[in-house]
């Protein structure tokens, strides 16, 4: 069975002192709660905070990912943390290609493929994130969209490779704008992405494969996305900066 992940993205949000905050009250919430040990855990703080963050929380029981990384190994580019900087700071996991690098920073398929190899060959867990735009679901061309997206970036990988990987489905039209895809517009295309994965790689890899689905999950309509068969858990955003409210999404996992 594979298994159900819930992410939290804090973006550019908390002060260090803030951020040490925040995940230690969300450690002691796991803790106390004795959240299942079946669903996993991962915070994604900005990277100043990732070290020391790292030494005052349980990271058997949650991971830390980084928000970005380099498409590059090393060397004179100034600004950059390359993958192996982000391993040695505490992360096990890299978001890669989420909308706002795609829209901000002009991440194409052929840099977000360099990425998720260089994240691979680092032995840390690329989450790779891809999703549609309002007009293009309009448009009805939401399926090819992400098709193309998964296609052009991460369809070269080895079986072996492909299988490490955390996949999002975030629609672009409801990161942070409070409206939410319904539960079924989540299930269907998570669904359509799992088929488009058996059709490449076979059904065992798909059938293992956890896609999470990210846009405006809060604690009132995470059970309903949850408890879709194709949905295996959430990459949240804003209802990651408050603990209570993260607690609770993943109680719903």
């Amino acid at each position: 069975m594979r298994k159900k992940i819930v992410a939290g993205n804090w973006k550019m949000n908390t002060s260090l002192s803030e951020g040490v905050a925040l995940a230690c009250e969300i450690d002691r919430l796991v803790k106390k709660n004795k959240i299942n040990h079946e669903t996993g855990i991962i915070i994604a703080p900005p990277m100043t905070h990732t070290a020391l963050i790292n030494m005052v929380i349980d990271n058997d029981r949650i991971c830390i990912a980084a928000q970005n990384c380099a498409c590059k190994e090393e060397g004179a580019f100034t600004g950059e943390l390359s993958a192996s900087i982000l391993k040695s700071a505490g992360c096990k996991a890299v978001i890669i290609g989420h909308s706002e690098r795609r829209a901000y920073y002009s991440e194409t398929d052929e840099i977000l493929k360099k990425k998720v190899n260089i994240v691979l060959t680092n032995k840390l867990r690329p989450i790779f994130c891809c999703g549609e735009q309002l007009e293009e679901r309009k448009k009805n061309n939401h399926f090819e969209i992400v098709k193309n997206q998964i296609v052009n970036a991460i369809f070269d990988l080895s079986k072996n490779d492909f299988s490490k990987l955390i996949i999002a489905y975030e629609p672009v039209w409801a990161i942070g704008t409070g409206v939410t895809a319904t539960a079924e517009q989540a299930q269907e295309m998570h669904a359509f992405i799992r088929k488009i994965v058996e059709n490449k790689y076979g059904k065992i890899i798909a059938n293992n494969l956890t896609i999470l689905y990210g846009g405006s999950v809060k604690p009132t309509n995470a059970k309903e996305i949850f408890a879709k068969p194709d949905v295996d858990g959430g990459l949240i955003g804003g209802a990651a900066l408050k603990a209570d409210n993260f607690y609770k999404i993943i109680r719903e996992a």
